[in-house]
């Protein structure tokens, strides 16, 4: 067959003008319902990895390295999976990489305070967030606390029909004279980001006086303190927890407010935690529907951590990626050298960037821009001053993967994270690439990223995973 002739001119297709027979609309809408559903359900990295631990189980994998379809996570936060092909291990394995934490609010350890008649939790932002985004909006707390006896107990609360929801109160705009002449950095303080959790004071015992009561017992250490007193009383109800068992515990604090379609034409996903599920789901969902008779040995990376530089032993710093490889070659090929598969390995770093914004359009250079509704985006470098901190793909690679997606008709673009001078950020490929892999960055653009309520295509999120799919079949 004569190979395609490409028009002289380049030119980004539109998604929405490709998938527009009802056929191609409605396997469309099937699947961006689910992601819907996984959005509303997933809001922490530890939710995230036991639901696709439990869609892979479904399809079949299992703990055992040497079976064709492997599984392993480490810490309950990040998750690998592996499907064998027909080829030898010694050309590699076809890898996915995203991530699944995302932007939020911890609980400090010590988090109970009252102040002004309010019981409130202190907080320290994980991530690159925008401060003044989480004030003055329904808040839900999910995470587990952990017993000195090693017991676990799983908290959900915000998200559950009549469950309360909690907040974080702004400044009222009459009393905000100097706010509003601070920078935003000033402005709004991290010490001030407290969650509040109840007003209603304790109930006081009436036998009790200042320094005790009268029966000689000591004054309890919560009588100056009877709103936080009452909640850590509710919680020791409801949880079977006391104060101390705080100080180990996760809790994250994040909207709580489901996902949902954005527009007149639903033709957007509105939802937190976009960057990165979106990868996260998409993939998930290609390795598990990629066609049986693949030639190709294909992987699945989970990763956390990365909003915070992907340090730790759960982040893409780690050595848990070539474990696994270790584990894959030891089982299947033990005479080929898990270093050996890591350099023969081609990865895409899964994640989002920078949707062309219509209210801050000056923000982004405009011809190396990408727009909602044109299809994942490659980008061939990330970091920022220079490309500091990126990794810059290689040309044979990135042209490969682009051959790949045009011969299998699937809506792409190529850009970079704004403006040069404007900032940047980077990703997991710089990780990837210290093996020696080929990596290209690759997935869909977003408007409001790191924002509880991000913003993508419905068209984006189909076509990103039919262009997994197609990466893990070619």
């Amino acid at each position: 067959m004569p190979e395609a002739k490409h028009s002289p001119a380049y030119e980004a297709k539109n998604a929405w003008t490709i998938y527009k027979s009802d056929e191609d609309r409605a396997k469309m809408k099937a699947f961006v319902d689910g992601y819907i559903d996984f959005l509303s359900a997933c809001k922490t990295e530890r939710e995230t990895v036991a639901f696709a631990e439990k869609t892979l189980r479904g399809h079949g994998f299992s703990d055992d390295p040497a079976s064709g379809r492997y599984l392993a996570k480490l810490r309950g936060k990040c998750l690998f999976a592996f499907r064998r092909g027909t080829e030898p291990l010694s050309k590699g394995i076809s890898l996915v990489a995203a991530h699944g934490d995302c932007p939020r609010l911890d609980w400090k350890q010590h988090p109970f305070v009252e102040q002004a008649g309010f019981a409130q939790a202190k907080t320290h932002y994980y991530g690159g967030l925008r401060k003044y985004q989480w004030l003055s909006r329904p808040l839900a707390l999910h995470g587990v606390i952990v017993k000195d006896t090693g017991e676990t107990v799983p908290v959900r609360i915000g998200d559950e029909p009549g469950d309360p929801v909690f907040c974080i109160a702004d400044l009222l705009p009459h009393l905000a004279q100097k706010q509003v002449t601070q920078s935003v950095r000033e402005a709004f303080e991290g010490e001030k980001l407290n969650v509040i959790l109840g007003s209603i004071p304790r109930q006081e015992d009436e036998a009790q006086d200042k320094d005790g009561d009268k029966d000689g017992k000591a004054k309890d250490p919560l009588a100056a303190t009877p709103v936080k007193g009452a909640v850590l009383d509710l919680l020791q109800e409801k949880y079977g927890v006391c104060e101390e068992d705080f100080i180990t515990a996760e809790i994250e604090v994040v909207p709580a407010a489901s996902a949902s379609y954005v527009g007149f034409d639903r033709s957007l996903v509105g939802g937190y935690g976009q960057d990165d599920r979106i990868c996260v789901y998409t993939a998930l969902q290609a390795l598990c529907d990629a066609r049986a008779d693949c030639t190709k040995n294909i992987a699945l990376m989970i990763w956390d951590k990365e909003e915070i530089g992907s340090d730790g032993a759960t982040g893409a710093s780690s050595r848990f990626l070539q474990y696994c490889f270790e584990d894959v070659a030891r089982a299947h090929e033990p005479d080929t050298p898990a270093s050996h598969v890591l350099l023969a390995s081609q990865a895409l770093s899964a994640d989002v960037t920078a949707g062309m914004d219509p209210d801050y359009q000056d923000a982004h250079e405009k011809s190396n821009a990408a727009s909602l509704g044109n299809g994942p985006c490659f980008e061939k470098y990330t970091g920022s001053g220079g490309k500091y901190g990126a990794s810059e793909a290689h040309a044979e690679f990135y042209a490969s993967v682009r051959g790949i997606l045009n011969r299998a008709g699937i809506p792409w673009q190529a850009g970079e994270l704004g403006r040069v001078d404007h900032g940047g950020g980077g990703t997991v490929a710089l990780f990837l690439a210290a093996y020696g892999m080929n990596v290209v960055d690759f997935g869909p653009p977003l408007l409001a990223m790191h924002s509880p309520f991000e913003l993508s295509s419905a068209a984006d999120v189909w076509a990103c995973y039919l262009a997994y799919k197609a990466f893990y079949e070619s």
